[in-house]
């Protein structure tokens, strides 16, 4: 049967399922800053790393996965007073960017008291993965990598910030270039510069010192430069940081990238700014130069954001463009979205149940539709279309159903977000009805107790965890603990009664999540033990904390640690969090 004739005669017989549930869902987050975190331990600067995360409630916008970006703050300035939002402003203005690519966006403190100002420190002279700032935000970036609830793309992380933040975004994009896909120097000195010579550029120095200098931090990930990408911003009132730096911080990144560029035709930023972006051979947009008119030594947050302590909500939203920048031009993450179911529907005659649904696939066209029914007649079918549009009957025994219909694309392999399918009943209405007050218990890292009350006549009950029943065999009691899932999940389960050879309809349903099921612990040893007890690993004649990679001191019997395991196979130096 035609697509539209089934829509169309039929409309008022469909279960209509519309776009918005064909999109991609990831765990949401509360959309608020965190209360302050304690993330890690510093062993060359002092302290433990600090600072707060925005988890937003919305849906990500790139393969349906969320970006990370993480966002240093300046010189005397700090996450909670000036990054993230307080009650009068917006700070660095980075929440309603968030919002609008379900992204999640790090906060650190700058740890230890670097020169007297609570800076970054990235004037130094000997950058590695393992220790002092470098190795405490690699650190973070792992954690939030390895959590499962935040699912977030190790192709869409990020990091930019201001000052010494922007020296140091410059370090970690050269330092890490397999971690970082893009990042964002605002009025950051480059590599190979002191705190003493911010004010100008010193003799002898230019884009080739800093990228030479670059190329060699990256060491065996020089390969990744191919695909990352720089955005680069300052102010031409900046009398801080001297605004000569910006041309050489894009140069640099563009010689450690390799290869010839060119330079393209200028273009307004609102808020006073002139663009100059440069494209590789290929045609990638590969850094983008922003001179800002007018604005001094400041993040320019954009209308709303902080507007005092070296944050401008004046000139350019910053923010919006950077953001902007990197999804589009991202050399990692396809930009090639996955199918979009933009409709699924049953219609039912009889015993035959008919589905139909419509999808569309930014990639060329739909190679196959999955229809997927729970029931007395439970369907798995792969191949029930293909198409723009597909349509396909079933012979049903009688019952309620539930379900959903994914496509699959004929180009690039991805699938589409499943569209649910509302329950439908074939045949009479059984006289049982669904059991009433179904609820969440306790909950492990592996299950989730369920129980509700019992319903008039029903001899038992069948279990559905995210539309799928899981009971082989309807239970008689009024309780289920479900098994064998996934820790830190979210999943949604309903309960049907059962009479003999009948089986009501589903209950409403009830969310419930697993645990992490971890739970930290420390270990006080010599570092020659715990090197042999697998909490760390020797790396020229150093113990390095397994995980974090964080520099414990000589492996032997006489340099004692404590670390603390945070998550399976991850150490820190220092107690737990």
């Amino acid at each position: 049967m035609d697509i539209k004739h089934f829509l169309g005669r039929r409309a008022a017989s469909l279960l209509l399922c519309l776009p918005v549930c064909a999109l991609a869902q990831v765990q949401a987050g509360p959309g608020a800053w965190s209360g302050n975190q304690t993330w890690g331990a510093d062993s060359v600067n002092g302290g433990n790393l600090s600072g707060y995360f925005y988890w937003p409630a919305t849906q990500p916008v790139l393969g349906g996965k969320r970006a990370l970006v993480m966002v240093l703050h300046g010189c005397q300035q700090t996450a909670a007073g000036d990054v993230i939002d307080s009650g009068a402003d917006k700070g660095f203005n980075w929440k309603g960017v968030a919002d609008r690519y379900g992204a999640v966006v790090l906060a650190p403190n700058a740890t230890g008291n670097v020169s007297g100002s609570h800076c970054w420190d990235y004037s130094l002279s000997n950058h590695n993965r393992a220790s002092g700032h470098d190795g405490v935000l690699l650190n973070l970036v792992s954690r939030f990598l390895a959590d499962a609830r935040y699912a977030i793309d190790p192709n869409q992380v990020y990091v930019t910030g201001l000052s010494s933040g922007g020296g140091q975004t410059m370090v970690l994009g050269c330092l890490a270039p397999d971690v970082f896909a893009g990042i964002g120097i605002n009025a950051g000195p480059p590599p190979g510069t002191t705190i003493m010579q911010i004010g100008s550029v010193p003799s002898g120095f230019n884009a080739n010192t800093a990228g030479n200098k670059c190329t060699t931090m990256a060491g065996a990930q020089q390969g990744k430069f191919a695909t990352q990408i720089a955005s680069v911003i300052w102010g031409t009132s900046d009398y801080t940081v001297a605004p000569a730096y910006g041309p050489i911080d894009a140069a640099a990144m563009r010689i450690a990238y390799g290869g010839v560029f060119t330079k393209g035709a200028q273009v307004l930023v609102p808020g006073g700014g002139n663009n100059t972006p440069y494209t590789d051979g290929n045609g990638k947009l590969r850094t983008s130069e922003i001179a800002v008119t007018g604005m001094g030594h400041a993040w320019p947050a954009g209308p709303g954001g902080q507007n005092n302590h070296f944050v401008d909500a004046t000139k350019v939203d910053y923010p919006a463009f950077v953001m902007d920048f990197w999804f589009r031009n991202n050399l990692r993450a396809s930009a090639i979205a996955a199918p979009l179911m933009t409709a699924c529907a049953a219609s039912v005659s009889g015993n035959t149940a008919t589905i139909g649904g419509a999808a569309v696939d930014a990639a060329g066209t739909i190679g196959s539709y999955r229809v997927a029914l729970s029931g007395a007649t439970p369907v798995n079918d792969g191949q029930a279309g293909s198409g723009a549009a597909f349509s396909i009957a079933y012979a049903l025994a009688n019952g309620y159903y539930s379900g959903t219909v994914t496509a699959t694309s004929a180009n690039t392999g991805q699938t589409s977000a499943p569209c649910t399918l509302p329950q439908f009943l074939v045949g009479p209405v059984p006289a049982v009805q669904p059991p009433a007050g179904l609820k969440a218990g306790s909950a492990s890292a592996s299950t989730i107790a369920l129980s509700w009350s019992a319903a008039p006549g029903a001899s038992g009950y069948n279990v559905y965890r995210n539309g799928g029943k899981v009971t082989p065999t309807p239970v008689t009691g009024t309780s289920y603990t479900d098994t064998g899932l996934a820790p830190s999940t979210s999943y949604t389960y309903q309960a049907s009664s059962v009479a003999g050879a009948l089986e009501s309809g589903l209950s409403a349903g009830v969310r419930a999540s697993t645990s992490s099921g971890f739970s930290c612990s420390t270990v006080t040893a010599s570092n020659f033990a715990h090197v042999q007890a697998g909490r760390a690993h020797d790396s020229g004649g150093f113990a390095l904390a397994n995980g974090s990679n964080q520099n414990m001191g000589l492996d032997n019997l006489f340099y004692i640690q404590t670390l603390a395991q945070t998550s399976a196979g991850h150490y820190v130096v220092g107690n737990c969090p």
